[in-house]
């Protein structure tokens, strides 16, 4: 989250190099848990360097599978060390394959801008 900046009112948002910083002590923390992680990149304003005052990361996982729906899958993340507010999307493998096929237009985004951390998963 923010911080002040020494001596000022002026509020500082973490910069790229602490969210990645951040992003890969998640990926080590869950790399070794139960969920089977094959890949967790970020993407969006952290990725292209848009970032700004506000900005959230956004975090895409690849896992073996799980038994959730899509948009529960988020739940099982504890996101609380991140310095800035996430967003995570978790596709399993069958999921991100079947996507990368699709071709479409949030597809292409994350082939092209994803920062890759852990992977980036088998297309």
């Amino acid at each position: 989250m923010p911080v002040r900046s020494l001596r000022s009112s002026v509020l500082k948002w973490p910069g790229r190099q602490t969210v990645d910083a951040a992003v890969r002590r998640l990926a080590e923390r869950e790399a070794a848990g139960p969920l089977r992680l094959r890949a967790l990149g970020y993407f969006g304003s952290y990725a292209t360097g848009s970032w700004g005052a506000g900005s959230d990361v956004d975090l895409i996982a690849v896992v073996d599978q799980s038994d959730l729906p899509f948009e529960m899958r988020a739940a099982q993340w504890d996101l609380s060390t991140l310095p800035v507010p996430a967003d995570l999307l978790v596709y399993t493998t069958d999921d991100w394959a079947a996507m990368i096929r699709r071709d479409d237009r949030f597809a292409r985004m994350l082939r092209r801008d994803t920062v890759w951390i852990l992977g980036p998963p088998a297309s």
